[in-house]
């Protein structure tokens, strides 16, 4: 099979992003990796044990002070239905962390991560909506402005955010048309 080498398609659903069988999901995690709650937990608690002590090996290895804002690292899927989870950490509102390329950069470097490892597909969830403050529609014109500015990753097929509640996926709509 030849892989495309243009632009992915993009697209918005409502739903459950642990449910995806796509190459990879993304992960709004915090900078332990160690899970939390929102995504973060609900991916956590869908992958099993397995996602966490992949989780506990990069931050012995590679990531001791725990993973940056804007920065992602790929793992194993555990028990998902992915084959990956990209995990990125997205700005805080609530602790000051209001620089939209921060956010942009979660997803660019997420793009980055997945082409590392050779996903055709991708989901993103609303990285920094919800418990870190951001609005939802100020997070859908980041994440799709920079998804289609760093989407040309040589083999990308598919790029979808995956939305919980009909604001966010609404908000998602709007960015995308």
């Amino acid at each position: 099979m030849t892989r495309r080498t243009g632009a992915p398609r993009i697209e918005a659903v409502e739903g459950d992003i642990t449910a995806q069988a796509l190459d990879a999901i993304v992960n709004a995690a915090n900078s332990s990796l160690l899970g939390g709650g929102g995504v973060d937990g609900a991916i956590h608690a869908a992958a099993g044990p397995a996602l966490l002590a992949e989780c506990r090996e990069v931050r012995r290895t590679a990531y001791p002070q725990g993973l940056p804002v804007g920065a992602a690292v790929a793992t194993a899927a555990g028990d998902l239905p992915a084959r990956w989870v990209i995990h990125t950490v997205g700005p805080n509102r609530h602790a000051g962390q209001t620089d939209p390329a921060l956010l942009a950069a979660c997803f660019t470097s997420s793009l980055a991560e997945a082409a590392r490892i050779g996903a055709a597909s991708v989901a993103f969830p609303a990285v920094s909506a919800g418990v870190y403050g951001w609005d939802a529609d100020e997070v859908a014109g980041i994440a799709v402005e920079a998804v289609r500015g760093a989407a040309h990753h040589e083999g990308l097929e598919l790029v979808r955010f995956v939305l919980f509640g009909a604001r966010t996926y609404a908000a998602f709509t709007r960015a995308l048309s």
